[in-house]
């Protein structure tokens, strides 16, 4: 298998000892997934609310990587980085010093032991979707082939109130 691309979402809403703050444990995070390969664009990072019980805002970010790694070899060594900054599974939803997900893949689809690409929930993720749009804009969905950019447009569009129709006339 030749270099393929890959679209890593980032998360931290818990210092680490050694980095510091969310925002620098996810600097000091792509140094080392720049080991996995070539990492091509990065984004800001961004403070977002967090989703369920975890309590503290997060900092999120994003990342191209080309690698020769296969998805879920790709997996197996995002999992060795959050270990090594002390990610401990457990709580869904709980704070964690780093998260990294496998969002979207060169190669299309993969569906294995633990691993589905494009990741499950990415569409409905502005945490995922503002900053890949900034980096990636482009990349289709290949499920539904709509960009980046317009799977976040669709986030954050204002809904149309709904109508009312009188009963009877």
């Amino acid at each position: 298998m030749g270099k393929t691309s890959y679209a890593i979402a980032l998360g931290s809403n818990r210092r680490h000892g050694r980095h510091g703050a969310p925002e620098a444990v996810l600097r000091a995070a792509v140094a080392e997934i720049g080991k996995l390969g070539d990492v091509i664009r990065v984004s800001r990072i961004i403070s977002t609310p967090p989703l369920g019980p975890a309590g503290r805002s997060f900092a999120n970010a994003a990342l191209l990587l080309e690698s020769e790694l296969n998805p879920p070899a790709l997996l197996a060594a995002l999992k060795t980085v959050e270990h090594r900054f002390g990610r401990r599974r457990g709580r869904r939803w709980g704070p964690r010093v780093l998260d990294l997900d496998i969002i979207l893949w060169s190669g299309g689809m993969w569906a294995g032991d633990g691993l589905t690409v494009p990741h499950p929930a990415f569409r409905t993720r502005g945490f995922v979707l503002e900053p890949l749009a900034e980096i990636a804009p482009l990349w289709r969905d290949p499920v539904n082939g709509r960009t980046v950019r317009q799977l976040r447009a669709r986030l954050t569009r204002p809904r149309p109130a709904p109508r009312c129709v009188a009963k009877g006339r």
